[in-house]
């Protein structure tokens, strides 16, 4: 139950950071920065703990890796969901009045930017915290939280920047029933 409350908390704190630094927040380089940096806290706070997934994706690819039990993935997910959609609430809350205007994406580039950075996140994710050359690092965080912050440098303004289910899931505009902007 430890390991699901941990995933429950780091995905709350990565979705209200976007959310309080996306959505009527922040300009310029502070977004992307403030993402990076909570992700990376949140990994080392609790990746001792659950892996510090914090992403439906990061779950799947290391439970394909074979680092998590097939009994672990779906638990792991309604944890994750659960803590985007508290964090949601948290931000609308927060955020209520804030004129959001959702972006205008083109689909099929905005598909590839996330697709090309969820994968980047998840192969850095299998290579610093889940290989066996690496056991017992202590950069693991950083790499993954520099990961999202340079995929959110990169892409952010072509598809939102989310590279996380979880953060699409979760960040709504306040008094909005659809639309997704992360980063």
């Amino acid at each position: 139950m430890q390991r699901y409350a941990t995933e429950l908390i780091g995905t709350f704190f990565l979705v209200f950071t976007v959310g309080c630094t996306v959505i009527g927040g922040a300009p310029g380089v502070i977004p992307p920065l403030a993402i990076g940096a909570a992700l990376m806290v949140m990994v080392f706070a609790g990746g001792h703990i659950s892996g510090g997934h914090y992403n439906p994706a990061v779950t799947f690819g290391v439970w394909l890796r074979g680092k998590l039990p097939v009994s672990d993935v779906v638990p792991y997910w309604v944890a994750q969901v659960i803590g985007a959609l508290l964090a949601a609430a948290a931000v609308g809350y927060l955020r209520a009045g804030v004129d959001v205007k959702p972006m205008a994406l083109a689909v099929g580039p905005a598909l590839l930017a996330e697709f090309l950075f969820t994968f980047a996140l998840v192969y850095v994710v299998l290579n610093v915290a889940t290989a066996p050359a690496t056991q017992g690092n202590s950069f693991y965080g950083l790499a993954i939280g520099m990961t999202v912050m340079t995929g959110a440098f990169a892409v952010g303004n072509v598809s939102g920047g989310a590279f996380n289910p979880g953060v699409a899931v979760g960040i709504r505009p306040p008094g909005r029933s659809g639309g997704s902007e992360a980063a």
